[in-house]
């Protein structure tokens, strides 16, 4: 179709401060300086030493299948991942707020929305600046020691603590997730009284991006790649989706066509490659996973530690011809949230409860930790809250270029139902998908304009219309 869309990258800057559902007013908050907040999350001082520690652990660009306990271990070995999910819960429908870096991240870290938070893309000033706190901040006002080791990618600056919460952030570009791994070590050894509140952020796999560049590797070279026959096999729903959206060809043909995502010429056997390295730097943050899960077990730790572990979104793989993220395909959006806490979650269980990480991650934290703060956020105490009936993601795809004079700027949305999948993209004269999870898995068909399934696809569109009214989303919904 000839029309060319630039993608987004970049950092984002501050957005934050006090102002939530605590019933404190914006004047009071910047009148007392957030005394007030740290009076409401505080609820019981005396309650802090028998409190969990929480652990979280993020990677970054790490779907919810790459891991051995999901799809065996020919290929991909991640023994302490799967630790993870033998000791604990693994939810098999998470989902990010959003499929790129900084929207998810600021999610994560705020409860929020990307349209709350007003953060949609990676180098997109806030729109809400001063608006939600950092997690972190009620768990240090609750009387925990926080500390963030690891890749930062927030939209505050690392050293502005009085935002973030964070007592410490301990960034070394240089060393990589080696440092995390050593950092988080050493804080949870030297942990002797009261709980923390602790972040591991890796960087791995993202290097996956670079490698299909055939830039070298922040984490260092996973070695070369072997022969295609001894990798692992393409994967079955690389073909394009049938009837896709109008928007999906597009960024598909815009994105292949810029040195950013070089995979248009990819054969089989360099999709195949392509895998064998992806799952090359899964094992090696595993590994440095596992450095953290033994000093937590060194410590003595483990009946007392709430451990986490998600990412911030997913890579495609080659899925329908895509690598990266920044689309609405399961690979991108679909990613691994694990919990454990020995004596506490019952060991081996799978849920298939439909989770928002973005949304979901702070209320869940809050309800096993015994904090107050989190009413009125959107999302879920997963410990209590068991079903819900679907969950949305956003997505701002890219900044358009003028084609024919009319400058495309697509936004999509999707909504995950119990069985089905809907997305709708901004622009085209076909925009919307829905996918029948259950007997399509691989998003093979676009079953939108099925008529037997028309009831389905009306009840998905008003789901999120009632959505976007609720979260003041401009997204045009069809209705």
């Amino acid at each position: 179709m000839g029309f060319a869309l630039v993608y987004r990258s970049g950092i984002c800057h501050d957005v934050w401060d006090m102002g939530n559902e605590l019933g404190i007013s914006r004047r009071r908050l910047l009148q007392n300086g957030g005394a007030a907040v740290a009076a409401a999350a505080l609820a019981n001082p005396a309650e802090a030493a028998t409190r969990p520690n929480v652990l979280l652990i993020t990677t970054d660009q790490q779907s919810a299948d790459a891991m051995s306990c999901r799809i065996g271990n020919r290929y991909l070995k991640t023994p302490n991942m799967d630790s993870l999910a033998a000791n604990g819960v693994l939810y098999e429908r998470a989902y990010c707020a959003n499929p790129i870096c900084v929207p998810s991240r600021t999610s994560l870290f705020t409860g929020r929305y990307p349209v709350e938070t007003g953060v949609e893309v990676n180098n997109q000033d806030p729109l809400n600046q001063n608006k939600f706190p950092c997690i972190a901040t009620y768990f240090k006002q609750a009387g925990y020691a926080t500390a963030y080791f690891g890749k930062w990618h927030l939209p505050y600056t690392a050293t502005e603590t009085a935002k973030h919460g964070f007592a410490s952030v301990n960034q070394d570009k240089t060393a990589g997730d080696a440092a995390t791994a050593q950092g988080m070590e050493a804080f949870i050894k030297a942990q002797r009284n009261g709980p923390f509140f602790a972040v591991a952020s890796f960087l791995n796999p993202h290097n996956i991006c670079e490698w299909a560049r055939g830039q070298k590797l922040s984490e260092g070279d996973v070695g070369t790649p072997p022969p295609a026959e001894q990798c692992p096999p393409r994967r079955a729903n690389f073909a394009p989706q049938k009837d896709a959206p109008d928007m999906v060809a597009v960024m598909r043909e815009s994105y292949q066509a810029s040195p950013v995502f070089p995979v248009g010429n990819f054969d089989e056997s360099k999709w195949r490659q392509y895998l064998w390295a992806y799952y090359r730097m899964i094992e090696k943050v595993d590994a440095h996973i596992g450095t953290v899960l033994q000093a937590v077990r060194d410590a003595g730790l483990e009946r007392n530690t709430l451990i986490v572990l998600t990412a911030d979104h997913g890579d495609c793989q080659g899925a329908h011809g895509w690598n990266q993220k920044t689309i609405l395909f399961e690979e991108a959006t679909r990613v691994p949230f694990l919990l454990q806490w020995k004596g506490v979650i019952q060991p081996g269980e799978k849920s298939t409860q439909l989770v928002n990480t973005g949304i979901d991650l702070w209320p869940t934290l809050a309800g096993y930790a015994g904090l107050a703060g989190a009413g009125g956020y959107p999302g879920l105490n997963l410990k209590d809250v068991h079903s819900r009936e679907y969950v949305v993601v956003s997505d701002e795809l890219a900044q358009g270029a003028p084609v024919h004079g009319q400058l495309l700027k697509p936004t999509g949305r999707m909504v995950r139902s119990q069985r089905y999948k809907y997305c709708v993209y901004s622009e085209g004269s076909r925009r919307e998908s829905l996918v029948d999870l259950e007997k399509d898995p691989g998003e093979m068909v676009n079953l939108a304009d099925d008529p037997k399934l028309a009831g389905i696809v009306v009840s998905h569109r008003q789901w999120l219309s009632a959505w976007c009214k609720q979260y003041k989303d401009p997204f045009p919904v069809i209705t």
